[in-house]
């Protein structure tokens, strides 16, 4: 099947074709026909998977049917996500995809000034994307109105639960019309999503393009055993002796990603941290400087590479283990996509033996371990429980409150806490193994890993 296929107006093919391509994804082929034919639809889609096409073009085509408004043009279209990166990169895609049609689209996040937006929004809004926070504040502010949308998104359901935005999310919906169509896109399906989609949508049409929680075929995943005081030496002899040049780091807290990145620097690797602390301009310039090639490593929280989007992206390395073994699913999705393949490793010290099984029980999967030679462990040292960050309640991972230090993560039935009152004040919020001694293989010799 062809985007041709699909019933879209020649201007929207028009951008499709300046992208450069010509054939959908699975669920852009499963989702397009049913949102096109005023369906609600509750899609299971891993990110990569192409899912945000999945809902603007359709949106984009829907729109286009509606009558041209007399006057002030209201606002239709509503996409809501769980972070800037993602919202940012969910407006680009109107953008570029709407570039030949009349309409005007916009992004509104918090952790810039509001009164920009608020200047845009009296002009005028044919589709927002925004992060719940802050569009609470312009509904407050009676800045935007909302009682016109015909089509609502949710972008990555589970992960917009997941970070305690439940209640904004219900008073937003208060002020929407009755009469509208519904789009729930998210990774998993746990009983809260269930409930949420119960609630929201009107007889949906469920679509799954992937197993939940299964990592793409695409990406080879190898765990290197170190102890935690070396994770840093292996991370640098990896990067040198590999010569990788794009090398998306994970950590769990936002002070290790500073660290790390301030240790790398050091070693004459450039790199920069990305995280919820960070300003929007200096997440933004660092997220540009990776793309661009300028930045060698891009060390970020869980909750801040959400949206990050380089379709040749080669190497994750998760440089501590999620507590949530989800996130790991998430992680490694940033590398392997559009029909590339990629290479995840994680720097497993003895401390994180629980979180590695948790993960290999999720994805129903025993990863390959490799013993680089130097970095054998010390089995003398013992393993010591991770102490609970801040941040993001008792999840871990996110870090400390603004200007914290933030610690390691917690247990995988911690709860799943909101998030604190300065990123509320924001309108925002934070962010039996088999074995073989060798080096990584050159990237073009490696074989698929599967599942």
């Amino acid at each position: 099947m062809k985007f041709t296929d699909l019933g879209l107006n020649e201007h929207i093919l028009r951008a499709i074709k300046d992208q450069g391509y010509d054939t959908p994804t699975p669920v852009q082929e499963k989702a397009i026909p049913l949102v096109l034919a005023g369906k609600d639809v509750l899609a299971g889609a891993q990110t990569g998977t192409g899912k945000t096409a999945g809902f603007t073009l359709p949106l984009l085509e829907l729109l286009t049917k509606l009558p041209k408004p007399k006057g002030k043009r209201p606002v239709r279209g509503l996409i809501l996500t769980p972070t800037r990166e993602l919202a940012s990169q969910v407006a680009e895609s109107v953008k570029e995809y709407g570039k030949y049609l009349p309409f005007k689209s916009m992004v509104i996040f918090g952790g810039v000034s509001i009164n920009p937006q608020i200047n845009s929004l009296k002009g005028g809004i044919d589709i927002i994307v925004a992060t719940p926070g802050r569009l609470l504040d312009l509904m407050n502010q009676r800045a935007v109105d909302l009682t016109q949308v015909e089509f609502f998104v949710l972008d990555e359901a589970d992960r917009m639960l997941d970070m305690g935005f439940i209640n904004d999310i219900k008073k937003i919906l208060k002020v929407l019309p009755q009469k509208r169509q519904n789009l729930l896109f998210s990774a998993t399906f746990s009983n809260e999503i269930k409930r949420l989609a119960s609630g929201l949508l009107n007889n949906p049409e469920h679509i799954e393009v992937a197993r939940t929680n299964e990592a793409s075929a695409q990406v080879e995943q190898v765990v290197y055993p170190v102890d935690k005081g070396r994770k840093r030496e292996m991370l640098t002899q990896l990067i040198r002796e590999n010569n990788w040049q794009q090398v998306l780091v994970f950590t769990r807290t936002k002070h290790g990603a500073n660290r790390l990145s301030e240790q790398l620097d050091k070693d004459g690797i450039s790199s920069a941290a990305i995280h919820g602390n960070k300003s929007q301009n200096a997440r933004t310039k660092a997220l540009a400087g990776f793309k661009a090639g300028k930045v060698r490593i891009l060390v970020a929280t869980d909750i801040a590479a959400r949206g990050i989007d380089i379709d040749q992206l080669g190497h994750v390395v998760n440089y501590e283990l999620p507590n949530i073994s989800e996130d790991y699913v998430h992680r490694i999705g940033r590398t392997g996509r559009a029909g590339n393949t990629g290479l995840a490793i994680s720097l497993v010290c003895v401390d994180e033996h629980e979180y590695l099984r948790g993960i290999e029980s999720l994805t129903k999967n025993k990863i390959t371990q490799v013993q680089l030679k130097g970095f054998t462990p010390d089995p003398s040292i013992k393993a010591e429980p991770i102490q609970n960050g801040g941040g993001r309640g008792k999840r871990g991972g996110g870090g400390g409150g603004r200007g914290g230090n933030g610690g390691g993560g917690g247990n995988r039935n911690n709860s799943r806490g909101g998030r604190s009152n300065e990123q509320r004040k924001r309108g925002e919020n934070s962010n039996g193994h088999s074995t073989r001694t060798s080096k990584p293989k050159p990237r073009g010799q490696r074989s698929r890993h599967s599942d």
